[in-house]
């Protein structure tokens, strides 16, 4: 009986730290939908002038963590659905293969990204379909990272493995940026190794070093199973992330051993101070929420903390369909009589407003989905059309 009774207590403490897992992820991703937008605006909307301010350099460094967070978390959630298959198949092959078609998923939603820009904002080259943008990064990095996930049947093996996978494209970035060699490649593919002008926002050097770093930290996370081991790990990431920070800096203040890097662009050392920044900043939002579970009890801080927190929950559930309507009404047509036009002020402001902008489109968006489904049953399963929720990240599916 008590055998039974501890089995049970252990179970239901193994669901919680899942759930709570979860709430804490689904705030990182709010937060990185937060300075993507931010970012953005900022970019788009401030006029010349104010671009030589130190607040705009100050907020084009902290946008600038945008899209190392979507990545690093794209490599934890590839991880954490490969548990999962794994769990409910027992195949690990079936794991790969799901975590594969997610990353062509996403790879060819970039693509469709492009044809809905080309069309709504007509009057650009038809090269630039083939732009790489920040889901071009994710997909393919997402289907290697899965492929990779099979070489190490424990835990710790993958971590080793993803660790030294993210080293080594850091490490390799200012190699492959100067490299002749890449001159060789087909030129669609050179864009994807290195900038190219227009081209190019992103490149799998070294933005995809943080798909794996988040895969290492993802193992590490799924192979825990109780809060004070949750506790334990979540402060050795925050101390990982000092140490990976400390390392930085110091690299940074030291003679370079590359015939060419810039610290903003492509050095190694800035690839691993954001490292242990998100590091830190993903247990820092763990300990946020168990401070706020141990006193949900006191009904003034309950309300305190469900003011932010399903808010920011629901717009990172919703990061995928934010990303896909921002980025036209922030660069296209719809914004071109303030587009860069306002002080650096004025577009902060803005952003506040846009931000609540955004957030209202989300809420219409899941009651136009939860009415479409009360209607629209699947008549084979008896459940509603469309299991996933639309707009959730793809990379999250299960």
């Amino acid at each position: 009986m008590t055998t039974s009774v501890n089995g049970f207590s252990q179970g239901v403490s193994d669901e919680l730290v899942r759930r709570r897992r979860l709430s804490y992820i689904d705030w990182a991703r709010g937060i990185a939908v937060l300075l993507m937008i931010e970012a953005h605006i900022t970019d788009s909307w401030t006029r010349a002038e104010a671009r030589n301010t130190i607040g705009f350099r100050n907020a084009t460094v902290l946008g600038g963590f945008a899209a190392p967070l979507f990545l690093l978390l794209a490599g934890l959630g590839v991880v954490l659905a490969a548990g999962r298959v794994v769990e409910r198949t027992g195949s690990r092959a079936r794991a790969v293969e799901s975590g594969c078609r997610r990353g062509v998923e996403i790879l060819l939603l970039a693509f469709l990204f492009r044809l809905q820009a080309f069309v709504l904002s007509p009057g650009s080259h038809p090269i630039a379909l083939l732009r790489v943008d920040i889901l071009n990064v994710m997909g393919v990095a997402m289907a290697i990272a899965s492929v990779v996930w099979m070489t190490a049947r424990t835990a710790p093996g993958r971590v080793v493995v993803y660790s030294a996978v993210a080293t080594a494209i850091g490490m390799l970035t200012p190699i492959v940026r100067s490299a002749p060699t890449i001159d060789l490649l087909p030129t669609c593919v050179q864009w994807y190794l290195r900038p190219a002008g227009e081209h190019t926002t992103f490149t799998l050097f070294p933005w995809a070093g943080f798909v794996f770093g988040g895969a290492a930290v993802g193992e590490l996370i799924a192979a825990v199973r109780t809060e004070a081991a949750q506790r334990r790990l979540h402060l050795g990431l925050a101390a990982g992330g000092i140490a990976f920070v400390v390392l930085g800096v110091w690299a940074a203040a030291r003679p370079s051993i590359y015939h060419s890097a810039s610290f903003w662009t492509s050095s190694p050392a800035w690839f691993a101070i954001r490292v242990g920044i998100l590091m830190m900043a993903l247990a820092a939002l763990f300990e946020l929420e168990q401070i706020s579970h141990a006193k949900a009890r006191n009904h003034c801080f309950r309300v305190f903390v469900f003011s932010w927190q399903r808010p920011l929950s629901r717009i990172g559930r919703s990061s995928l369909f934010i990303y896909w309507i921002h980025v036209e009404l922030v660069y296209g047509y719809a914004s071109w009589l303030w587009r860069g036009r306002m002080p650096l002020w004025g577009a902060l402001l803005a952003y506040t407003g846009f931000c609540a902008l955004m957030y209202m489109a989300v809420v219409m968006r899941d009651r136009a989905v939860a009415n479409w489904r009360r209607i629209s049953p699947d008549r084979t399963s008896g459940t509603f059309a469309g299991s996933p929720p639309l707009g959730g990240p793809p990379w999250e599916a299960s």
